[in-house]
């Protein structure tokens, strides 16, 4: 027989209906998720399920972590949900793939933590999170500077004339990038009380074309997220070879202070 262990997944204030928000759903590992609580009655839960021990141990995880299609798969059961939860409160994300031993590590961490979770879930309440990324197209500089080059000139003048304008292109286009940095910065902090810088996305992590050169997260109230959009999406008109994605609105994954907790020691990778 297989050992289960617990697959944490966000901390919650539990109305009462979040049981069945969950019921039907599939979590990791496709098992059903359950609450997790200090004492019976209290508001405040874990969400966890059952996940076997052989995947999750420390050798195993760490081939796993290196499987796009795994980490792919785990990690939208896991935003499948921490979103199910969201539509009914406010949550704390835990990192994706925070692992306990069992359900009573996981109640000894919520009962060490409860007051911290509990002050940052009212810090929380109604404000959501959105993905701001910027990308650079360099082919944009290099289309511009394919121009002929003057007939009178030399070949070797020639040459040296377009590396010149692909070089004067390539820097046009990083100028319009470090501008759009800006203008997206500030159209954002006009909405949104918090934000935290990610490194920018590389290879199979990044979700758009170009390289990725800002990937920021902003916290914004409820009540001001249509016209943080609005205006982050128009921040980079009219500049050339750059575009922006943003995507959420999302669970503050970004904003789970205090440090989210340690999984147990023989699962972290």
């Amino acid at each position: 027989m297989t050992e289960a262990i617990s697959y944490a997944y966000a901390v919650a204030r539990d109305d009462g209906t979040l049981q069945d928000a969950l019921a039907g759903l599939s979590g990791v590992s496709g098992a059903s998720v359950r609450l997790v609580r200090v004492e019976p009655g209290d508001d405040l839960v874990v969400a966890v399920s059952p996940v076997p021990e052989r995947d999750f141990a420390e050798d195993a995880l760490r081939v796993h972590l290196e499987d796009l299609d795994w980490l792919e798969s785990t990690a939208r059961a896991h935003h499948r949900v921490v979103e199910a939860l969201t539509s009914h409160t406010t949550v704390l994300p835990l990192r994706l793939v925070t692992v306990y031993l069992d359900d009573e590590r996981v109640r000894s961490m919520l009962r060490s933590r409860r007051d911290a979770f509990a002050s940052r879930l009212t810090e929380l309440a109604a404000q959501v999170e959105w993905g701001v990324k910027i990308y650079v197209d360099e082919s944009a500089g290099e289309v511009a500077a394919e121009e002929p080059a003057d007939a009178a000139l030399s070949p070797g003048r020639a040459y040296l004339s377009r590396r010149r304008a692909q070089r004067h292109a390539h820097d046009d286009v990083y100028h319009s990038a470090e501008q759009a940095a800006e203008r997206v910065e500030s159209a954002a902090r006009a909405h949104a009380v918090e934000r935290v810088r990610h490194r920018p996305q590389q290879g199979g992590l990044a979700s758009g074309t170009g390289e990725n050169v800002t990937n920021d997260a902003y916290l914004v109230p409820l009540q001001y997220a249509d016209d943080f959009h609005a205006d982050v999406a128009r921040a980079a008109d009219g500049l050339t070879g750059v575009h922006v994605e943003i995507t959420g609105p999302w669970a503050p994954y970004s904003f789970v202070t205090p440090d989210t907790p340690e999984p147990r020691e023989s699962a972290a990778p």
